[in-house]
């Protein structure tokens, strides 16, 4: 892997995929509406932006061959060398460009005066703690829509345009209110209940289907000494990377549909009763790891990796990122959240997947043609096996693991998406409504129940609260489902 640095060491932000999303670890706020404000206001574009070049077959998108062209990524648990390698690729194409690479943690701090001053880079990587705010970027008309780039025939097969290559998914989540494509997320992240097949093996036991086979499993591993669950107690939003398709397998993915659109009483859905009271059910029969309420992802990760305890809620970021502690035996795998009874909506394997690390062209960016060029290169097979086989990640890229030998937690991954087939669900209210998916549904719902502060019953009462909050918030864009 490119940079494994950051992604093991206190911080934790160094990584991976998927935080980008349930981002900044609660430890950073979202952007200011000042500085929001500021980079809506800056219509004072101080870069010439390049001329278009001529179109060709092989040349698209028109690129200025001249041009330079900027990039900025997160230097996360995926590190850089994926992008520096298709840097490569493009330089190949374009020779006389040159490119101005550069790796931050710090996405918006460094980026907010240039967006300000109407020079931003031609392509960012907006991920990790520092993540800007997608829904407002798009609201504020900061982005330039990828269409073309979707439009334009793939690298490999020009018969095909690039949005054919892509995974289930993909192109949605770049939209936001309707037709055009805003982001085009890179990474394609499984979520769900990670655990140790050896320890499984151990204790004689399957993966549980049903909640009843799940509390059975947890009371036989407690004996033992060994706790069924932790989770990121100081990062509690990682609860809903289980938790949601548990929903949406109970009742149904338009319960989730609902939850996203802020309507009235969705949290008051039954299948959400059900799932909290199963949650909290961990809680008061003592299947959590003691402390769990307190630690963070990598301090809940260390002692999972170490066999203290079962499951874990996680996106398939945590074998990289945990690669330092994971045992060479411990067989990683991901299941699908264990369903409540035969009287679930869907069936057991629906899982929750979807795109990871959201690159953006911005709308005042000098060689827009050139971020998409870069873009259109990066979703090749070669440059999709080259991320897929040095960070432990599959990419939006629908291929791309032939003849690479897939490490257990990635070979679980793509058994767990065979076995879902259409049954793979998107929440999408950690895109739309950052501060309500992570510190109001998450840290003060779903931490507080799970530490035994709230019951289920109180947590729905302020989860609709704090939904209905921001339903009426005329401050915040509001987005549904198309």
């Amino acid at each position: 892997m490119g940079s494994t640095s950051a992604q093991n060491n206190g911080e934790g932000f160094g990584r991976r995929d998927l935080i980008k999303r349930s981002a900044a670890l609660g430890l950073v706020a979202v952007p200011t509406m000042s500085f929001l404000s500021a980079c809506a206001s800056s219509d004072s574009g101080s870069g010439d932006k390049a001329k278009k070049g001529k179109t060709s077959k092989k040349n698209p998108l028109g690129v200025n061959e001249t041009a330079p062209l900027a990039v900025t990524i997160f230097d996360g648990g995926f590190g850089t060398k994926y992008a520096t390698d298709a840097n490569a690729e493009y330089k190949k194409a374009f020779p006389k460009a040159k490119i101005q690479f550069h790796a931050t943690q710090k996405i918006q701090s460094e980026l907010q005066p240039k967006f300000n001053g109407g020079t931003p880079p031609d392509l960012i990587d907006n991920s990790g703690a520092e993540q800007m705010d997608m829904g407002v970027l798009v609201g504020k008309k900061q982005l330039t829509d990828l269409t073309p780039l979707l439009d334009a025939p793939s690298v490999d097969d020009p018969s095909k345009k690039v949005r054919d290559t892509l995974r289930p998914g993909i192109v949605e989540m770049g939209q936001f209110d309707g037709d055009p494509v805003w982001i085009m997320y890179y990474a394609y992240t499984v979520y769900g209940v990670w655990y140790s097949q050896k320890a499984l093996d151990g204790l004689d036991a399957q993966y549980p289907e049903t909640w009843d086979d799940m509390l059975a499993l947890c009371a036989k591993a407690k004996k033992k000494g060994i706790a069924g669950w932790t989770y990121a107690g100081k990062y509690p939003y990682y609860l809903p990377f289980s938790l949601y398709p548990f929903i949406a397998k109970i009742g149904g993915r338009e319960v989730l549909d609902k939850i996203d659109n802020l309507e009235p009483n969705a949290w008051k859905d039954p299948a959400v009763k059900s799932a909290f009271e199963a949650y909290y059910e961990l809680y008061k029969k003592g299947y959590v790891l003691k402390g769990t309420p307190g630690i963070d992802h990598i301090q809940s990760q260390t002692a999972w990796a170490k066999g203290k305890a079962l499951f874990i809620p996680n996106g398939s970021w945590v074998e990289n990122e945990s690669a330092k502690v994971i045992p060479a035996d411990f067989q990683l795998s991901v299941g699908a959240p264990t369903g409540l009874d035969s009287s679930d909506k869907m069936p057991f394997g629906t899982i929750w997947a979807s795109g990871g690390e959201p690159f953006i062209v911005p709308a005042k960016a000098n060689n827009a043609e050139g971020g998409m060029e870069q873009l259109r290169i990066m979703l090749s097979e070669a440059s999709s096996k080259n991320f897929t086989s040095s960070v432990k990640s599959l990419t939006a890229f629908n291929g791309g693991t032939d003849g690479i030998e897939l490490t257990p937690g990635l070979k679980s991954g793509v058994a767990a998406l065979e076995k879902a087939g259409e049954n793979v669900v998107n929440p999408r209210l950690q895109d739309w409504y950052v501060k309500l998916q992570k510190e109001q549904i998450g840290v003060s719902c779903l931490g507080e129940m799970m530490a035994g502060r709230l019951t289920p019953a109180e947590a729905i009462k302020k989860a609709q609260g704090y939904a209905d909050a921001a339903a009426k918030d005329s401050s915040i864009k509001h987005y549904k489902h198309q």
